[in-house]
């Protein structure tokens, strides 16, 4: 447990990473003309960078709430918000939104000090 911990801020480089990955999708993708995908990636891959980034210089479990909370959002949002018929979008979306919400959940699950197993 104590060695996952120690790489939390690998899990912080990388939902950066994905965020960063997610803003810029529309353009790398070619669905900036899909307003409501590309304005849904622009904006939450810039604030899980920005919580990312925060968990970075000090962490704070509120930190891997929000990016549990965009990653679970972006997972759903190609439903909630229409787009699922551009593959593009849906994919990029289902892809950012699985990484930032298992790697969230996985430092909550650890900060928490929870075992993998109960044996």
């Amino acid at each position: 447990m104590q060695k996952i911990l120690e790489h939390r801020s690998t899990f912080d480089v990388v939902n950066i990473i994905a965020g960063l990955g997610l803003a810029v999708s529309p353009w790398l993708f070619g669905f900036a003309a899909e307003t409501a995908a590309a304005w849904n990636a622009w904006l939450i891959g810039a604030a899980v960078v920005v919580m990312s980034g925060a968990a970075l210089l000090a962490f704070h479990k509120y930190e891997e709430w929000a990016n549990l909370a965009l990653g679970i959002w972006t997972i759903i949002a190609p439903w909630a918000l229409g787009f699922t018929v551009h593959q593009a979008a849906l994919g990029v979306h289902l892809v950012a939104g699985l990484i930032v919400a298992v790697l969230a959940a996985v430092a909550l699950w650890f900060e928490s000090n929870r075992p993998l197993s109960t044996a």
